[in-house]
């Protein structure tokens, strides 16, 4: 099991708790949160205690995306699948209802990362925003498939395209979202779990396996063409001056390519 203090969990109620620690950086997600989220979604798909995972931040803030810092050192060796594919895989596999309580910025991999939970509940100051273009790099998670799917053509190109932020008011009208919580959103997100994991297991468990099976080509397929394109453009002098801008506080400047 990996262990890191930036995700911690926490089991009761038959429910899997997995809360973004890392506040001091927006709960941007390195390596070793990566590998511990993979772990903690494992868990939850194979221990039949566990009945319904909820995934949080705070009140303020969900997840700002992928630390940039691993970004920057490009593309990795060929044959080792990537962190946060791993993550992704483990999430998108999870055979257990994933309630999601999302606050303050979802950015990058913060938002793809909810196409893959089933109920998911917002307060009114999130911002959702997907700037893959931005970094020069390509969407991930399967998002070029069900972003369209889930809003049409258009609506996704603006997201995935321009990079352009999404209200929780937009989310919700486009379905990302099931609806907008003001005063305590983690609490009585959380009780949406609760109610869950006291419905018949076997039942909650096969009505999602039965929305999700339909897609899970598509998704397979998605995912695999992103994740060929994202390593690729993870090399490219594109992104190298992406990164550079954003560390160094400037403006990209790609007039040159």
């Amino acid at each position: 099991m990996n262990t890191t203090p930036y995700i911690v969990t926490e089991f009761k109620d038959h429910i899997l708790s997995i809360r973004f620690n890392r506040l001091d950086r927006k709960n941007a997600i390195n390596t070793d949160m990566y590998m511990a989220l993979t772990d903690a979604f494992n868990e939850a798909d194979t221990n039949k205690n566990i009945r319904a995972v909820f995934i949080s931040g705070d009140e303020n803030c969900f997840c700002a995306g992928n630390d940039l810092s691993d970004f920057a050192k490009g593309p990795r060796p060929k044959g080792v699948k990537p962190p946060g594919r791993q993550f992704l895989s483990s999430l998108r596999q999870c055979s257990k209802p994933i309630v999601a309580a999302v606050a303050g910025p979802a950015i990058g991999i913060g938002t793809t990362m909810l196409l893959h939970c089933d109920l998911i509940y917002s307060s009114s100051t999130t911002i959702f925003k997907m700037p893959f273009t931005q970094l020069g790099l390509c969407p991930e998670a399967s998002s070029s498939y069900l972003l369209p799917a889930l809003m049409g053509h258009q609506r996704a190109s603006e997201l995935l395209l321009l990079g352009k932020p999404l209200s929780p008011a937009e989310a919700l009208e486009f379905g990302l979202i099931n609806g907008i919580i003001e005063i305590n959103l983690i609490e009585t997100a959380y009780q949406t779990a609760v109610t869950l994991a006291q419905l018949p297991p076997s039942s909650i468990q096969l009505t999602k396996k039965l929305m999700k099976e339909p897609i899970i080509k598509a998704m397979d397929k998605a995912d695999k063409n992103e994740s060929i394109g994202f390593e690729r453009q993870l090399g490219s002098e594109e992104a190298k001056e992406a990164m550079t801008a954003f560390f160094e506080k400037r403006p990209a400047d790609f007039s040159r390519f």
